[in-house]
């Protein structure tokens, strides 16, 4: 009997009516409540009111509905966490139970259920269950830790799990290893952290390589997905890892085999080209390719999409195998045209002729876009094999001669590439393409004709009649025409001005004054001036010699098909995409951002030419736009990091404040504590108003006075999925007046870097580079190195959102690449911003009450005397100290590179962790910054 009655019900009211059977002594008639309830979920019925009942139904031994309780559970937890949290006890049971089965059913269901409340109850019973006897509990488990890691990252980093995940790795048993390597690998996808404590050596990878052997299918593409992305220490690790791979090729799973080809391919660049070893992988790799496209259609596309990657990466792996990519007559077309990319892609001048034959079959065929890809492939190979020029134009030629109009249009769009490609070589087919002319009714076929008859016109007696025909419907034409009727008509102008000047000046007009197509409209324009000012030079630009187009115009660029091979056997490789183009904010990698500006011809160079600088404003603009300027050639470089900014009157803060209106410690009352009169004048440096600080002249005497502030952990600005193959991480400090970038880059990519270059885009605070980057040439594959980078303040502002954000483009051989980043603002506080006592009672007292705002810092172990040390090493001087009412109050000053000054009142109550600070300043947009660095200096 099947279980379609429990979907068949009519009944009204059967909440209740499931209400009572769910609360029945009798246990079937309990089980069949359940699954009609379950049902009714399934169908998308609301059954959420009956939580508490189906809850009380987890109390049994029956398996089954144990089963049917947990899945209700996974459902409706995260409408219901409050009632949720009554489950827990049971899963904790649940995870004791002498069944291994119930333990692992309790453990997945656990961490299925994504509420907050409920994690915390899951440690324990987790933590048991990846040490449980059983293989089946503990492989459950694994798995769990990724789904947990996914709810609460920190939590599992706490607790421990990652150390424990990476024990199972070790595991007896090879499908707890296969479990343990998918959850690691789903952890490191979407955390830069973990990949710190979950490190794969060459000990692991051997342990995974031993358990390769045992594991299912889908366990043995996981474990060699974890190796593919291991990088060998030499040669020779790298060698045996092939040779420990290399039986995995014969397995009857197409995922075992590309995950397999994947790791061999990607070893293959680590071992010497000249050696036998090579060559014997390149001969054990193309059987399992061929097998491959023996199996249904769709697993054939997908291997044929991989296969297309290899075939540019390696072409002499399949360069005997051509047969095997002949078209069958049932394949489907997205087959044919995979099949016929790579032929054309492994054609070369000893096989030329096997193909043409099979390529001129294909044109006969029925199906009208398999014959156009058939045709323009026999174009293609014109283009590729020089020694078959003649020939393919001889089988072009006679498939114009069928007179099918399809096929004759795309004869002339590929007779147009070979006339590029092999000037005055073929030209005298002109004649037959013309007595064509007539049929050509698709756009991209006109507007190739035109453009022969205009490149040709001096060998084509009645050109001008030709051209004039088109000129007949031109309002009616595809833009992609009238563009090429426009030059075309110019061409003929030039090389016969005499007869053709009244027909170049009705096109001009049509272009210009008829049209409202603004490309042609400029185009039109651009012509006519410089036919109307220097037709000399409009013979020049319109009839300059053309560069010959390239052999292979489709080919993956190295980097991208390098990117790539690491993502063959998934979607990536069939996208022929990265995974970040297609899955956005994946693996900790922010979403694209669009405001940066892209790089197109203008490159970044190393060699930058010296710049006269000129003084910048100190006051941060507000400008409307975050459009950067990485654009420009010359990017201005500072110079002299010393040089001294002129300092500019301070912005006036704008916008509402958070702050609200409250008592002015410095107000009556303050001139008491100051001491004698000190000179007029704000900072200077070690002297003047240094004295009055809390730790008065002391520091000099005990050497606390440090050149550098505390400096940040690195963090992945730019990880290598974004950077292709270059990861870049960094941070930022202050050393002896000056700011450094910290950098530290690595090659993740299977080719040497070189040619390293670093710009800034504008920013808060004029921050750029005032030297190139210094990076050892080449940068070898896993190769790192660490480089401080010396900036200097005096560079073109633009205000950012947020206020410290920097915008940042490398160059290296491969590309330019973008990535932003925050400055910790404290890096920008200047050693010159200790003030004298009573200027900092006058401006405290100029800058408005609403414009103060108050923070509060938790967690604080200090007194106020370390307090004052810390910060003042981090350039926050205290300018005061003084008690009320058993609290330390600290007054203090910063200033930062463009002159900004903040002023900060910091109240500490003795035995309370808990500071309260009060800032003011003219220019409110720093106080979260300074707030930060407060944090900072007072928590590291």
């Amino acid at each position: 009997m099947t279980d379609s009655k429990y979907f068949t019900t009519t009944k009204k009211g059967e909440i209740f009516e499931l209400k009572a059977e769910l609360n029945s002594e009798k246990k079937d008639r309990k089980k069949e409540a359940v699954k009609k309830v379950i049902a009714s979920m399934t169908v998308g019925k609301d059954v959420s009111a009956l939580f508490p009942d189906v809850v009380n139904c987890m109390q049994t031994d029956n398996l089954e509905l144990k089963k049917l309780v947990y899945l209700y559970l996974m459902n409706y937890a995260k409408s219901q966490p409050d009632m949720a949290i009554l489950a827990v006890n049971t899963f904790v049971k649940d995870c004791e139970d002498p069944n291994p089965l119930i333990r692992a059913l309790a453990v997945r269901t656990m961490g299925c259920i994504r509420v907050d409340k409920i994690t915390e109850y899951l440690c324990e019973p987790l933590r048991k269950c990846l040490k449980d006897e059983d293989p089946y509990v503990r492989k459950t488990a694994a798995v769990c830790v990724a789904k947990l890691y996914d709810i609460n990252s920190q939590l599992v980093e706490d607790q421990g799990f990652l150390d424990s995940l990476r024990d199972l790795l070790s595991d007896s048993n090879p499908m707890v290893v296969a479990n343990a390597v998918a959850a690691i690998s789903e952890i490191m996808e979407t955390s830069t952290t973990a990949s710190q404590i979950i490190d794969l050596n060459s000990q692991i990878i051997n342990k995974l390589l031993t358990a390769l052997n045992e594991c299912t299918e889908w366990g043995q593409v996981f474990i060699l997905d974890a190796v593919a992305n291991y990088i060998p220490k030499d040669e020779r690790e790298a060698q045996s890892i092939c040779e420990r791979v290399t039986p995995r090729l014969a397995h009857a799973n197409s995922a075992v085999v590309l995950s397999a080809i994947k790791v061999i391919m990607k070893l293959m660049e680590m071992i010497d080209p000249s050696t036998d070893f090579l060559s014997m992988l390149i001969k054990k790799l193309a059987p399992p390719l061929v097998t491959l496209l023996a199996t249904e259609p769709e697993i054939q596309y997908v291997s044929l999409r991989n296969i297309n990657l290899i075939v540019q990466k390696r072409p002499d792996i399949l360069k005997s195998e051509m047969k095997v990519f002949f078209v069958k007559y049932n394949d489907p077309i997205y087959v044919k045209l995979e099949k016929l990319d790579i032929m054309i892609r492994l054609t070369n001048h000893q096989n030329i002729a096997q193909v043409l034959a099979e390529l001129k079959e294909y044109a006969t065929e029925v199906d009208v876009d398999f014959v156009r890809k058939s045709v323009r492939a026999i174009g293609r190979c014109a283009i590729k094999v020089e020694q078959a020029a003649e020939r393919c134009v001889s089988t072009l030629l006679d498939l114009i001669q069928t007179k099918v109009n399809y096929v004759v249009q795309e004869a002339i769009v590929v007779i147009k590439d070979i006339f590029r490609k092999y000037p005055n070589k073929y030209e005298s087919i002109i004649a037959t393409l013309c007595e064509n002319l007539d049929t050509l009714d698709e756009p991209e076929a006109r507007a190739s004709m035109i453009w022969i008859i205009g490149e040709y016109a001096e060998r084509i007696e009645n050109a001008d009649e030709l051209l004039e025909s088109f000129l007949e419907g031109f309002h009616d034409e595809n833009t992609q025409v009238q563009l090429q009727l426009l030059t075309a008509v110019v061409k003929l102008f030039l090389k016969r001005p005499t007869d053709t000047q009244e027909l170049v000046q009705q096109v001009l007009s049509l272009a210009t004054q008829d049209s409202d197509n603004p490309d042609l409209r400029d185009r039109g324009y651009i012509y006519w001036r410089l036919l109307s000012t220097d037709p000399a030079a409009a013979k020049e630009v319109v009839l300059a010699e053309k560069p010959l187009i390239s052999e292979e115009t489709d080919l993956i660029e190295p980097s991208l098909l390098d990117e790539l091979m690491c993502h063959i056997s998934s979607l990536s490789s069939v996208y022929h995409k990265p995974p970040s183009a297609f899955v956005e904010g994946r693996g900790g990698v922010p979403a694209r951002r669009s405001h940066l500006p892209r790089m197109g011809s203008d490159e970044l160079t190393s060699d930058l030419p010296p710049l006269q600088m000129t003084p910048q404003a100190s006051v941060i603009p507000n400008v409307d736009s975050l459009i950067g300027d990485l654009l420009d050639i010359n990017p201005p470089m500072a110079q002299q990091p010393s040089m001294m900014v002129p300092s500019a009157s301070l912005a006036a803060s704008s916008g509402s404040n958070q702050g609200s209106a409250i008592m002015d410690l410095l107000g009556d009352g303050l001139d008491t504590f100051l001491g004698p009169s000190q000179p007029d004048f704000l900072g200077g440096g070690g002297g003047g108003g240094g004295s009055s600080g809390a730790l008065g002249g002391m520091n000099d005497i005990f050497g606390l006075q440090s050149s550098a502030t505390f400096v940040s952990a690195q963090e992945v600005w730019l990880p290598s999925a974004k950077g292709k193959g270059l990861e870049i991480s960094g941070t930022f400090s202050r050393r002896n007046g000056q700011v450094f970038m910290e950098l530290n880059l690595t090659n993740r990519a299977i080719q040497p870097m070189t040619s390293f270059a670093i710009q800034f885009n504008k920013n808060s605070f004029g921050l750029v580079p005032t030297q190139q980057l210094n990076v050892p040439s080449p940068l070898l594959p896993n190769q790192s190195v660490n480089l401080s980078l010396p900036l200097g303040t005096s560079g073109p502002i633009q205000r950012m959102d947020p206020l410290t954000n920097l915008q940042v483009a490398v160059k290296n051989n491969i590309d330019v690449l973008y990535f932003s980043c925050q400055v910790p603002m404290h890096v920008l506080f200047v050693e010159d911003g200790e003030m004298e006592k009573r200027i900092f009672l006058a401006t405290w007292k100029d800058i408005p009450v609403q414009n103060e705002i108050q923070y509060e810092i938790k967690d604080v172990q200090y007194n106020a005397d370390t307090v004052t040390q810390r910060l003042r090493t981090n350039n926050i001087f205290t300018v005061a100290k003084r008690s009320v009412d058993g609290r330390d109050m600290l007054y203090q000053s910063v200033k930062l590179t463009n002159g900004i000054l903040v002023l900060a009142e910091l109240k500490i109550q003795p035995g309370n962790p808990s500071f309260m600070l009060s800032l003011k300043s003219t220019t409110a947009e720093v106080y979260q910054g300074v707030y930060k660095a407060y944090e900072n200096s007072l928590h590291l």
